[in-house]
């Protein structure tokens, strides 16, 4: 079986004779876990086998033991998305997910954190707008997290990949 045991240290050119052999599409739970089993786009099966407390980005790359570049995409995921009638009731929600150690992606004006309906019921109860929605999560990598960022990137560190109403992947940014 084929294994992926790093990233790729740089962002695959192939005019360097570097192609992307495939893509390999996980929802965040999935990318941050070191070892399990997973299927390319391609259908063919590969083993993760990753320095314990790697976690995998949309928009990285990863390299196979027989030396093929392969994507990682974000794939959407049921997400809720919170808006506030002010940046300080943002921050106070933020704050009580924050308490309860939740993921939670960062935009502007927005936080997204994974479905949950506990959690969407404090949220309500806090005057937060919350929409469910179909997107890949890139939440914070943390204060004492790793920071891995792409050059061109700020942020969240991932490549945001937009899907069609079909979920196939339509293009990347």
């Amino acid at each position: 079986m084929v294994e992926i045991r790093s990233r790729f240290p740089v962002r695959p050119h192939e005019s360097y004779g570097t192609k992307v052999a495939g893509r390999l599409v996980l929802p965040f739970d999935a990318r941050q876990k070191s070892r399990q089993l997973a299927k390319l786009d391609t259908g063919e099966e590969v083993a993760l086998v990753l320095p314990r407390g790697t976690v995998l980005r949309g928009g990285d790359f990863v390299v196979t033991n027989d030396s093929r570049v392969v994507e990682v995409v974000a794939s959407p995921e049921p997400l809720l998305h919170v808006v506030c009638a002010s940046p300080e009731a943002l921050a106070r929600a933020a704050y009580h997910l924050g308490n309860r150690h939740v993921p939670v992606q960062v935009g502007e004006g927005w936080i997204r954190l994974a479905a949950d309906h506990v959690l969407e019921v404090m949220l309500q109860g806090l005057g937060a707008t919350v929409s469910p929605v179909d997107a890949p999560f890139e939440p914070e990598a943390g204060a004492y997290g790793a920071h891995h960022r792409h050059d061109n990137e700020s942020g969240h560190g991932g490549r945001i990949h937009e899907f069609d109403a079909s979920g196939a992947l339509a293009k990347s940014t």
